[in-house]
């Protein structure tokens, strides 16, 4: 009895168009604000932080970035993979060329170079569209990963053709390097997370989210109600790839510390992350952390349970990985294209109703 709008009156157009409508949403949201921002860096190892938290964390700004994209804007993307390795190649730059200047600096100007080559291989949208647009896509990713894999200078001429993330601090603390804390590598990260998601949140309640949505349900109908095809796409491929280069510069900088361009950014990165954004719910911003999560959390509940408990092989688990996926992913798309976030949304529609029926 407690998920209940008794009581909960609006009196103002702010308050009726706030995101978390209900007060138990909203109290539930800050302490999840809290837990994450005053309890977890406090209990966090290695293992913990390495394996669950920093992962989604980055992940979860993947899927925001594609989610706009292909979610919001209706623009199909098979890229993913190849502008996280935008962000992880132009931070390493500036992280080598300029060693003084902040690390939380290099990373948003990471973003942005990725929005800039992002609007660039975006600009075939205006005259394409679904399965075209997605190879168009797909060849991005393999033509920048070729680009990386080729041109040495972006890997300065290293022998063996891997970028590595020298220590980097904020506040006195080490965020990137060996010595780094776990606790360091969550925040870093989930401050960004949250100033992303704001961001998306922001953007896609407002008149360029609109937009996107115009163009995804009916491009020639928005063109014709007044909505700009051109600045629609390329500021969607622009939002898209800034958020995908911030997550592609955490993965390399704070996460990995060392990549290969081939190993750490290839296809099935597009992929991962794309099955992040239908497993989690398309033109949903709490679906891009249902499908991060769930894609992150799975190998691991599966490792504890086959392997360590039950004792099957390593190779078994790995493919029935693939297989729970697979499944899923073909499950949503036929009976539930809004994935896990309208699953949440009729579970929350109930409990305002129950016990009654009506």
């Amino acid at each position: 009895m407690l998920y209940r709008e008794a009581g909960d009156f609006k009196t103002s157009y702010h308050a009726d168009s706030q995101t978390f409508p209900i007060k138990f949403d909203r109290i539930g949201f800050w302490v999840v604000m809290a837990i994450a921002f005053a309890v977890i860096p406090f209990f966090i190892n290695d293992y913990w932080a390495n394996a669950i938290f920093v992962p989604f964390l980055i992940y979860s700004i993947a899927a925001i970035g594609l989610n706009i994209l292909t979610g919001y804007c209706g623009q199909v993307s098979l890229g993913t993979g190849g502008f996280m390795a935008v962000g992880a190649y132009a931070c390493y730059k500036l992280m080598t060329a300029f060693p003084d200047v902040s690390i939380v600096i290099h990373i948003i100007l990471a973003g942005g170079i990725t929005a800039a080559v992002g609007a660039a291989f975006g600009l075939p949208s205006l005259r394409i569209k679904g399965f075209y647009l997605a190879v168009a896509t797909l060849a991005a990713q393999f033509f920048l990963v070729w680009l990386f894999n080729k041109v040495s200078w972006f890997y300065n001429y290293s022998a063996s053709g891997q970028i590595n993330a020298p220590e980097r601090f904020v506040a006195g603390v080490a965020v990137t390097g060996p010595n780094t804390a776990p606790w360091a590598q969550y925040m870093i990260c989930l401050v960004f997370l949250t100033i992303c998601a704001l961001i998306a949140r922001n953007l896609t309640r407002g008149t360029i989210g609109r937009s996107w949505m115009a163009i995804r349900d009916m491009d020639i109908a928005a063109e014709i109600i007044g909505v700009n095809p051109l600045k629609a796409k390329l500021t969607a491929f622009a939002v898209s790839s800034f958020f995908v280069g911030i997550s592609g510069a955490l993965f390399f900088a704070v996460y990995l510390g060392a990549v290969e361009v081939g190993e750490a950014f290839g296809i099935q990165k597009s992929f991962l992350v794309l099955f992040m954004i239908i497993i989690g719910g398309l033109g949903s911003i709490f679906g891009c952390f249902a499908g991060a999560a769930f894609l992150v959390l799975l190998p691991v509940a599966l490792k504890v349970i086959g392997v360590d408990v039950l004792g099957w092989p390593t190779d078994l688990v790995a493919h029935l990985n693939l297989v729970i996926v697979g499944a899923l992913i073909m499950f949503f798309l036929i009976k539930e294209p809004h994935g896990l976030a309208q699953l949440w949304r009729l579970a929350k529609e109930k409990l305002r109703l129950w016990p009654f029926p009506y």
